[in-house]
């Protein structure tokens, strides 16, 4: 009887070895995590005047965390400006503890205003309002160098053709001179109380608001000087 007795207990530990314990709770915290990426991204670019929508969150592991109030942190590359592809990772703590590092891939669209022409816009033409227009457009690699209003533009011209229907970069126009180098120019200098104007001579090109080299005929100087008009200019006094 003793050995029956024996053999029993001896199987019954086996079996108990051999079946795995209960596991712990484990609650599934898929929405959670989703839920935290997109606040992240709303709070990335808020104020950045920008239409930002969320196309897809990949998540590729299953997210059983352990029960319980769990925090969620946000690690993205920090140059990140809020748009494109980007895989970021989330931390989840459970009373200060890393309970979890999940990846999660997102593809987040940005749309902001964008200056674009309505027609084909040739070399060395002025544009005007008649050539443009302000559309959403998503933000891309260059957009950086894309104009974000119609006044920024009029009244400068195309240093390349531009194309219809194509955003406007900065490194596509340029001021026009008002002042050309060689050209007489009334200098005036002038404060609250006191205004004193001489003839001068450019030597170098400027649009309105440039500062421009410019020689003082009666004492030979050449000094800074900023652009008023197509005529003057203006120094510090």
């Amino acid at each position: 009887m003793n050995r029956l007795l024996t053999k029993m207990c001896m199987l019954f530990l086996t079996m108990a070895m051999l079946c795995p314990s209960p596991a712990l709770s484990a609650v599934d915290r898929e929405q959670e995590v989703r839920d935290a990426v997109t606040a992240f991204v709303t709070t990335r670019t808020a104020g950045m005047g920008w239409d930002v929508s969320i196309h897809r969150i990949t998540i590729s592991d299953a997210l059983k965390l352990p029960d319980g109030s769990i925090d969620y942190e946000i690690v993205a590359q920090q140059q990140w400006e809020g748009w494109g592809n980007i895989s970021i990772m989330v931390l989840a703590r459970l009373k200060d503890r890393i309970v979890r590092n999940i990846p999660v891939r997102i593809e987040v669209e940005a749309l902001a205003d964008t200056v674009v022409t309505l027609h084909q816009v040739e070399h060395g033409a002025m544009l005007t309002a008649a050539d443009l227009a302000l559309q959403k457009r998503e933000i891309t690699q260059s957009s950086h160098l894309a104009a974000r209003s119609i006044a920024e533009v009029i009244g400068k011209k195309a240093r390349t053709t531009i194309r219809a229907n194509q955003p406007v970069r900065a490194d596509q126009v340029e001021k026009v001179p008002l002042i050309k180098s060689g050209q007489m120019v009334t200098i005036i200098a002038e404060n609250g109380v006191l205004k004193v104007s001489v003839t001068g001579k450019a030597n170098s090109s400027g649009a309105e608001g440039d500062i421009i080299r410019v020689q003082n005929l009666t004492s030979l100087k050449e000094i800074p000087a900023r652009v008023i008009d197509a005529s003057t200019v203006q120094i510090a006094f």
